[in-house]
């Protein structure tokens, strides 16, 4: 029995003895765990932006990995499938201070900093429909660029319409009136009335390309589509035709151009850029000598090269008989007046008929109306893919 006895406690002791020993081994192991670490491919405090943060983890996996800059802007990301590297959806904006944070499916995390310099050129944009707008149903979104645009694809990629009612478009890049880059959305066909839009031009970043320089903002706006109201001139019958919701509600006797030459005026679909009310209109400026030098009542301009609907009470005798203007549509005062307070910038504006010059180039004013839908798309640097908003 005592035999057994000390059989049993020695057996017992060293059961415990080996258990401890196992339980030692693994608390060593977990000591010694390495820290994790990452590798940013942005470093140092005068960091070249506009392109996008990569960050690799040593060993082990990304858990979760968060870049944020002092502003509390946060750059959104995706970890690659095999757990080893995150990557930016957006470029390093200029003149920025980031902070990386990273953690591993270990839980343990690591941090990293860097500071991005300012650029050496900025590239802005002008944007057509100010924010909380109402317009018409063929206003078009028009973004016009300080610099030249030469990474086309890039900048539109980021440029996203978004619509009430899934309007379906695409951006197209054409030249402006004024020699700049300019890129404009639109839609299949006009606008539906009460459709609301939103634009978001995440471009804060983005490269423009060489001689254009980086943006360093986003922009953004949102309008809604107002009447469906249409205007519609004929060279031939000297009379403006309008319509609301496809119903005629008023037809104006008006003079037009004077056909066979430089004061003909435009012909196609056009688009009522603004309401100027009452401007000082000089032949001089858009190349017609000292034809004319007057102040003008109730003008609506249609093309930047000058071609305004407006009152023309000096040619009243023409209105509905011919056309002897220098190329604007010019009608009544009390016409002008009316036909004034009813419309909204952004109604589309069509010449048809005898006698005019032709249509005017698509970014003198918003021509894109002139072109078929297949035409239309072709215009864009990422195939004329369609959008929907």
């Amino acid at each position: 029995m005592a035999g057994t006895a000390i059989l049993a406690a020695a057996l017992s002791a060293c059961s415990g003895g080996s258990g401890g020993a196992a339980a030692g081994k693994a608390e060593m192991k977990q000591e010694q765990k390495p820290d994790m670490a990452i590798a940013v491919n942005l470093t140092g405090d005068q960091v070249k932006a506009g392109e996008p943060v990569k960050v690799t983890i040593t060993d082990g996996k990304l858990a979760q990995v968060r870049v944020t800059d002092s502003k509390g802007g946060e750059l959104a990301g995706q970890i690659a499938a095999d757990g080893k590297t995150w990557t930016s959806e957006r470029n390093a904006s200029p003149g920025t201070d980031y902070k990386v944070e990273a953690q591993n499916t270990d839980s343990q995390s690591a941090t990293s900093q860097f500071k991005t310099g300012a650029a050496d050129k900025v590239n802005k944009v002008s944007i057509n429909v100010p924010k909380g707008s109402t317009v018409g149903v063929a206003m078009p979104v028009s973004l016009v660029f300080d610099n030249p645009v030469t990474n086309k694809a890039e900048v539109e990629k980021q440029l996203k319409v978004t619509t009430s009612d899934n309007t379906e478009g695409s951006w197209g890049w054409i030249k402006d009136y004024s020699g700049k880059d300019r890129v404009d959305w639109r839609p299949k066909e006009y606008w539906k009335s009460g459709t609301d839009v939103k634009v978001d031009m995440n471009l804060n970043g983005v490269d423009s390309g060489k001689g254009g320089g980086l943006f360093a903002r986003d922009y953004n706006t949102e309008f809604k589509i107002g009447k469906d109201r249409r205007m519609e001139v004929s060279l031939d019958t000297k009379k403006m035709t309008v319509t609301e919701d496809g119903t005629t509600v008023k037809t104006i006797p008006v003079s037009a151009g004077t056909p066979g030459g430089k004061k003909a005026s435009w012909s196609g679909k056009m688009v009522l850029m603004s309401k100027e009310g009452t401007i000082r209109m000089d032949s001089q400026t858009v190349g017609l000598g000292d034809a004319y030098d007057k102040m003008v009542d109730y003008s609506m301009r249609l093309t930047w090269s000058g071609m305004y609907a407006h009152a023309a009470p000096w040619n009243s005798a023409n209105f509905g008989r011919a056309n002897t203007s220098s190329g604007c549509v010019g009608m009544s005062d009390a016409n002008a007046a009316s036909f004034y307070s009813e419309v909204q910038v952004g109604d589309p504006f069509e010449v048809v008929g005898d006698g005019s010059k032709g249509n005017a180039d698509l970014g003198n004013g918003y021509g894109e109306w002139n072109l078929s839908w297949d035409q239309w798309k072709a215009k864009s640097a990422l195939s004329g893919a369609p959008q929907n908003g």
